[in-house]
């Protein structure tokens, strides 16, 4: 196999032992080991089973993303995979339901000499060889990947240029989707034995059940512990037809003190500098999960011009006042700031009004106390039903009057 035919985005191999979804995860061997080979790299992944599996190269900074179907997350933990010096870090974990990821970061470019997957009757080896490129050779092989990608699947340009959706009226459920943050690979902020996309989950799940009692249509970005990319998240939400998007977050601030329920809308000016880091942190996990963020200014940028067009700001902009109403009335502490702005990417659908709601700060000890505490879920779940309620009749009657 010349460099020139290897599909750098997908390397995908059928499964060729006959493996069904009722049989044992798929494990990780203890002989699977990352090291160094001359000047390059080698990856051998010894597994239970032949997996089909996805190769990835990408830059900002350089690494290779490796996704395994059907192989138990867990597994990888488990073993110290890397011995090589040319690997700066390895991160593990879940991205969707069925396939684990490993994220290598390397300590500069290189390419793609070798990747296949070898079957035995003891299970099955995956080999992946790496050696030292220089910038242009490797920019060149993530380009093709990339393109590779593109010709296959929609991107966030299609999903910035698609027809716009329709205004609620009133005369249906409200459709909400739900964005829990995080998840599989990015766990998100930790503290006092909180992991944010599991406390986050619980959270969603029992907030979607609320408002399905109260008559509203709800989709989630996620239900279990999976890597859902911010693009992704938002496409999804244009897919569902969702009439209102709300992201759940329960981050950590590493300056200062922040603690009480926080309601973010969209600007590319934040509102303090501790808004624009949690925005870009956010953005960061994306990258640190593998995901090619090239070329998303643009995208990011058209879609600030759409919201500048169009009436999708000042909607969401009322929906965190409602919010904001709502919470407080219920005598739920919020942070001393109430609403405030961050570029966060998730919030960017050009025609649906999204917020991000923080619940609370796991770097709070109060905070960590309320979000564990089912009668609090509960009540802050009830506020954002009503909030959610108030805006939907007044958005609805602002729709129809702009209809005459």
């Amino acid at each position: 196999m010349t460099l020139a035919r290897v599909l750098f985005t997908v390397v995908a191999l059928f499964v060729a032992l006959g493996a069904t979804a009722e049989e044992a995860p798929i494990r990780l061997e203890p002989s699977s080991v990352v090291a160094d080979a001359g000047d390059g790299i080698s990856v051998r992944l010894k597994l239970s089973r032949a997996v089909p599996y996805r190769l990835s190269l990408l830059d900002g900074p350089p690494r290779v993303v490796i996704d395994l179907d059907g192989v138990d997350h867990r597994s990888l933990n488990e073993i110290e995979l890397d011995q090589s010096e040319h690997v700066l870090s390895l991160r593990t974990g879940r991205v969707q339901k069925g396939w684990s990821r490993l994220v290598l970061d390397l300590d500069g470019p290189y390419t793609l000499t070798e990747a296949g997957e070898t079957v035995l009757d003891d299970g099955a080896t995956i080999v992946i060889g790496l050696s030292v490129a220089s910038v242009e050779e490797f920019r060149a092989a993530v380009v093709r990947g990339r393109d590779a990608v593109a010709a296959t699947s929609a991107t966030g340009a299609d999903i910035a240029n698609s027809p716009q959706k329709s205004r609620q009226t009133g005369d249906k459920p409200l459709v909400v989707m739900i964005d829990p943050g995080h998840g599989g690979i990015d766990p998100g902020a930790e503290a006092g034995g909180l992991v944010e996309a599991a406390v986050i989950l619980d959270f969603a799940i029992e907030l979607a059940a609320h408002l399905r009692a109260a008559g509203m249509v709800v989709d989630m970005t996620r239900a279990e512990d999976d890597f859902v990319p911010l693009e992704t998240r938002v496409s999804l939400a244009r897919s569902a037809g969702a009439d209102v998007f709300l992201s759940l977050h329960a981050d950590t601030i590493s300056e200062g003190v922040a603690n009480g329920a926080t309601i973010y809308t969209l600007s590319d000016a934040a509102s303090d500098s501790a808004s624009a880091r949690l925005a870009e942190a956010h953005d960061r996990a994306d990258l640190l999960a593998g995901v090619d963020l090239a070329g998303q200014d643009d995208l990011l940028a058209s879609v600030l011009m759409d919201l500048s067009r169009q009436e999708t700001a000042p909607r969401s902009d009322r929906l965190a006042e409602r919010l904001a109403d709502a919470i407080a009335a219920a005598g739920i502490r919020m942070h001393r700031h109430p609403i405030q702005k961050a570029g966060f990417s998730v919030l960017k659908a050009p025609d649906i009004p999204s917020v991000l709601i923080e619940v609370g700060f796991l770097s709070s000890k109060a905070d960590r106390a309320r979000i564990t505490d089912p009668l609090w879920r509960r009540a802050l779940q009830e506020a954002i039903g009503k909030a959610l309620q108030v805006w939907a009749v007044e958005d609805a009657a602002e729709a129809r009057l702009l209809r005459q």
